[in-house]
């Protein structure tokens, strides 16, 4: 039986100001799946990305049309709450954003923003987000520390900690391993594998090996567009578009 996609966009046109970033672009997400954009810098793949929560909102002069349905209703429709829009669909950054806190207070901060006092329920919720992020058995004994404080990769598994804590349904990463070196890249790419089973993640990627190794699916973007996008193993072993082919071979970005 067929499931519907978690993400349906539909002829996504984006302007900031008079540039068009994003030109009629279709993209289907699979739940509890890894879908990989891919594209040379400047191709749309972030601008993307961003759409599927509205962070694109916050720069001036952005304009959208064309649809993006998270579980069949439309993001950018009258009325939506996008506050909550950005607590179901979360995004983890380029380099880690800790804020200057504990690392305790940095993954309790959604909660107490959102109004929980139970100090049980958030230890609770704390201590299952850092293992979630494969985070607690190194810093159950240090969440007092700064976050701050904390080696880059483990910087990042935090940020993904303090979004699960608020239990979202979509992660999105956008190039969550470019600030980090291979073995560090290898832990973040292990957490993402690990937390498909339970969350639907959309990465933007400029490392194809990346792509290839842990994204069920995958996207190609060229100016603004998107050329193709099917399973990754297809897109990779038999594109059915020459751009994709020169792209994925080398040949191209």
């Amino acid at each position: 039986m067929k499931t519907e996609p978690v993400i349906s966009v539909s002829a996504l046109d984006l302007y900031y100001g008079e540039f068009q970033a994003l030109k009629q672009v279709p993209m289907e997400v699979k739940g509890r799946h890894i879908t990989a954009l891919i594209g040379p810098s400047g191709c749309g793949k972030s601008t993307l990305l961003r759409a599927l929560n509205r962070m694109n909102d916050l720069i001036a002069g952005v304009r959208v049309s064309g649809s993006i349905l998270l579980e069949g209703r439309d993001i950018y429709a009258p009325g939506t709450d996008v506050c909550l829009l950005r607590k179901r669909v979360g995004m983890v950054f380029q380099r880690p954003n800790p804020f200057p806190l504990s690392i305790y207070d940095n993954v309790a901060f959604g909660l107490r923003v959102a109004g929980m006092r139970d100090g049980n329920a958030v230890e609770e919720i704390v201590e299952r987000s850092l293992k979630a992020a494969w985070l607690w058995d190194q810093l159950k004994d240090k969440l007092g520390q700064s976050a701050l404080e904390l080696p880059l990769d483990q910087q990042q598994r935090l940020c993904v900690a303090r979004l699960l804590a608020v239990e979202p349904e979509v992660i999105l990463m956008d190039e969550p391993c470019s600030a980090l070196d291979p073995i560090a890249t290898a832990r973040i790419e292990e957490l993402m594998l690990d937390l498909k089973a339970k969350y639907t993640i959309v990465i933007v990627t400029h490392n194809m090996q990346q792509a290839a190794r842990i994204s069920d699916y995958s996207g190609y973007m060229l100016l603004g567009e998107m050329i193709e996008f099917g399973a990754t193993a297809g897109i990779f072993t038999s594109p059915k578009d020459k751009r994709t082919q020169d792209y994925v071979s080398g040949r191209y970005g």
